[in-house]
């Protein structure tokens, strides 16, 4: 099961478009954070606009705004941190598969009967927008990783023998 089900049915979004917000619950921001193997999600909302397209699909312009708490890679001491992100999706109708070319916009088919799952491209959103390498305030590596940090060769150098 979805642990943000938001679905949405194409069809309603009419020639005008249409405005979603989406907050999330705490147990469904509990339920991100155990599939992200974060120690929380302490809030997410979104707030997206759909416009049709020509060609019948959807196009889903957004922004998530998040408090998460993530742990430090330095020194596993949790890292809260506010996210805010904008994005642009593409929902395509039933039998069109996603062009995945670098420059093109995120295309997400939809499920059976032309229905979109909002929350679920919500969630990824916020999986992409995460800190991949979030840090508490003053936390550093330790001397000898930044020296061998410092150059591609430092630690080759301590295991070299020297020659007689």
């Amino acid at each position: 099961m979805a642990e943000l089900p938001r679905p949405l049915p194409l069809g309603l979004v009419g020639t005008a478009g249409r405005r979603e917000t989406i907050t999330a619950t705490p147990a469904e921001c509990a339920a991100l954070a155990a599939r992200f193997g974060i120690p929380a999600v302490a809030a997410l909302r979104a707030v997206i606009d759909l416009s049709p397209d020509e060609d019948g699909s959807v196009l889903a312009r957004g922004r998530l705004e998040a408090r998460v708490t993530q742990a430090c890679v330095v020194t596993l001491e949790p890292v809260e941190q506010a996210v805010a992100e904008d994005f642009t999706l593409r929902f395509l109708p039933g039998g069109r598969e996603p062009d995945d070319g670098p420059e093109e916009i995120d295309e997400i088919p939809t499920g059976p009967g032309d229905v979109a799952d909002l929350g679920e491209a919500l969630a990824e959103q916020l999986a992409l927008a995460l800190d991949p390498y979030p840090r508490a305030p003053g936390a550093e590596m330790p001397d000898e990783a930044r020296e061998a940090a410092s150059s591609p060769f430092a630690g080759l150098a301590a295991l070299r023998r020297p020659l007689n």
